[in-house]
């Protein structure tokens, strides 16, 4: 089977990324390298389009993969990410923000099978945000959000969903 191989483009790409959490886990996209293998994940999102807001972004993004309405939760984490995928450099500026579903079509399935614009097949599965970033398990993409997650923006329990959410905490 052909596949393309991904790479990132040759300017600066600025996308809009959704947090969606079940049961404490991060709903994350699958990064494959050139061979098939897993390299790390990644929360789903995409591309801001020229005089587009993140907010709307965030919200068509999640509507055109996986067919579903999102309620945003909360500012944006706002990171840079300058990153090297199979020898190519890339760099993004990243709106990254929870979001809550409007709808419970994913509860009882433990990955989601979507498409890029592109036509790539992608597969996001829930991941235990302990279990990645480490040596044997797959990272988590950008760089930096793993920390970002526990650090600033710490977890809490959203009492009306059970759902953890971020919020603003002291530096």
């Amino acid at each position: 089977m052909f596949t393309t191989k991904w790479r990132p483009a040759t300017s600066i790409k600025v996308k809009a990324l959704g947090l969606h959490w079940r049961e404490g886990k991060l709903l994350a996209a699958e990064v494959l390298d050139d061979r098939g293998h897993l390299k790390g994940v990644r929360p789903l999102g995409g591309s801001i389009e020229f005089g587009e807001h993140w907010q709307s972004a965030l919200i068509r993004e999640f509507k055109e993969e996986l067919g579903v309405d999102v309620e945003i939760l909360g500012p944006a984490l706002v990171m840079e990410n300058i990153y090297t995928h199979e020898g190519e450099p890339g760099h993004e500026v990243l709106f990254i923000c929870e979001v809550l579903f409007s709808s419970t079509n994913f509860d009882n399935q433990s990955s989601i099978e979507f498409h890029e614009d592109s036509g790539t097949q992608c597969t996001a599965r829930w991941f235990d945000l302990a279990e990645l970033d480490l040596p044997e398990g797959p990272a988590l993409f950008p760089v930096g959000l793993k920390k970002a997650l526990q650090g600033k923006h710490h977890r809490q329990s959203n009492t009306a969903t059970g759902k953890p959410v971020c919020s603003e905490g002291a530096e």
